[in-house]
């Protein structure tokens, strides 16, 4: 598992220990914005993340408490992630992020880039609502 080393006590620079990583990024994005949340969904993003990189970052994000791991009630060799509360406070943060994507790099996301431009404080709840419901029923 890739290793946190705290540069400084800059509230960036810890932030960016944990989520500067694209990868860790892409699944956050992910779990956040659809309904993928295995390892073999992850792995059937666009952005063919290798394996080896797709189970450490699960790792890192586990270990820190940003996601948790279940194993499937349909198969027991199958784990389901979930974004935990800490997890789910990135939200707004990466709603940002994907505003300023979009303002730069157009295409992608349009229908949730819709919701946030006419509300952009309701689209983050909805999301977060969801997200701690399906944690909470796990």
């Amino acid at each position: 598992m890739k290793e946190i080393q705290h540069r400084s006590d800059c509230p960036i620079s810890f932030s960016l220990d944990y989520i500067g990583d694209k990868w860790v990024l892409l699944i956050l994005r992910d779990l956040i914005f659809t309904e993928k949340s295995t390892y073999g969904d992850f792995l059937a993003s666009k952005e063919r993340i290798a394996t080896n990189i797709l189970a450490d970052r699960l790792k890192l994000l586990e270990a820190n408490e940003f996601i948790k791991s279940e194993v499937s009630p349909h198969k027991k060799n199958k784990f389901i992630y979930n974004l935990t509360e800490k997890g789910i406070d990135l939200i707004p943060a990466i709603v940002e992020l994907m505003i300023w994507g979009s303002k730069y790099n157009p295409p992608g996301a349009e229908q949730v880039l819709k919701k946030i431009k006419i509300d952009k404080e309701g689209t983050i709840k909805e999301l977060k609502d969801k997200l701690l419901q399906r944690l909470n029923k796990v």
